[in-house]
């Protein structure tokens, strides 16, 4: 059977999206490079907006493809793994030597461990609920917004939370000390077995409007007021709400066995070619 032609301009606004994802994701790392924590931080949430616009857009204009969520999970690497490492390292990780910089690389690993799990329940249909692990976008969210909000603190004391921080606070110790301890905590939920509550399961029959009108008004009030504060609240209630439900036993560990489960003989791709050794005839791979 011929498979039907695919209409190609359903699928370029999808993957322009996610083109801006990583846009974003790339311009956190320059800036962080030369000590520009404000913009980096916010690049990293600007390249999680549109991480959500672009899933949104394909399912809206039905443009989903294998290649599009494959070039999510690379972009999604880049802005939520690799950006934010650098983020860490730049801004006080560095002064650890190797450690700084292992634990660094020991998140960017854990966050790729985390996008191919999940590519693979999504193919096994394992991913429609809630999380296995901490998403990765989130992760990066707490790390981007402790810097945003430390470094927001520590240039404005006027405000009555910047006075308080900047006279209580040891900033450089306090900075250098918490993602030591967050870091390698971040990377262990990634890769944990730990259910987080997902967005799209949540039910929305039986919500009262006026009420959630009332409640959206007072949190956009708040955002206005510290919108560094209340997101990386935000963001660490979320890492927190996983270990915080499994240990209440209100969600259990989930099992991913199946992700290893091996291909099929006839569904391995064989190479075009294969690579020789002039030298000693050895074929590799």
């Amino acid at each position: 059977m011929k498979r039907p032609k695919l209409g190609g301009a359903v699928y370029i606004l999808p993957n322009l999206l996610t083109a801006g994802n990583l846009f974003w994701g790339f311009f956190a790392i320059n800036k962080s490079l030369v000590g520009e924590w404000a913009p980096a931080g916010a690049a990293i949430l600007l390249a999680a907006v549109f991480d959500v616009l672009d899933g949104r857009v394909a399912r809206l204009t039905k443009g989903t493809s294998e290649f599009g969520v494959q070039f999510d999970s690379l972009c999604d690497l880049v802005s939520f793994g690799c950006a934010p490492a650098i983020m860490m390292h730049q801004y006080s990780l560095s002064a650890f030597g190797r450690v700084g910089w292992l634990l660094c690389f020991l998140f960017m690993a854990c966050g790729a461990l985390r996008l191919a799990r999940f590519n693979v329940q999504s193919s096994i249909g394992k991913a429609a609920g809630d999380f296995t692990g901490l998403p990765i976008p989130m992760a990066a969210f707490v790390v981007a917004t402790f810097i945003l909000v430390t470094n927001e603190l520590g240039t404005d004391p006027s405000s009555w939370l910047g006075a308080l921080y900047n006279q209580y606070v040891p900033a450089t110790a306090f900075k250098a000390a918490f993602l030591l301890i967050v870091a390698p905590l971040l990377s262990f939920a990634m890769v944990s077995n730990i259910v987080y509550r997902s967005h799209k399961v949540l039910k929305v029959k039986g919500i009262k409007p006026f009420r959630v009108l009332a409640v959206s008004i007072f949190v956009i009030t708040l955002l206005a007021y510290q919108p560094e504060a209340l997101g990386f609240l935000f963001a660490a209630f979320y890492a927190l709400s996983g270990p915080v439900e499994w240990a209440l036993g209100w969600k259990k560990l989930t099992e991913d066995d199946e992700i290893f489960t091996p291909l099929e003989d006839h569904s391995i791709i064989e190479p075009d070619h294969d690579f020789t050794d002039d030298a000693e005839g050895a074929k590799f791979p």
